[in-house]
């Protein structure tokens, strides 16, 4: 596994913590809500490709 996905998921999280409390501290809840699935969107976009590997690998493993 790249350690690059951790660094990135990390990133994001980051990022969309400091907006959310941004958009809180404005009166904007629906927005900070709004950025908040956006970034858990994204960061399943990025992991999808390694979950499907997990499956092959356990799939392969167990030979099911």
């Amino acid at each position: 596994m790249e350690i690059n996905i951790v660094f990135k998921i990390a990133a994001a999280g980051i990022l969309v913590a400091v907006l959310n409390q941004v958009l809180i501290r404005a009166g904007r809840e629906e927005q900070a809500m709004m950025t908040t699935l956006a970034g858990l969107v994204v960061v399943l976009y990025w992991v999808t490709d390694y979950i499907c590997r997990l499956f092959e690998t356990v799939q392969t493993l167990f030979k099911l």
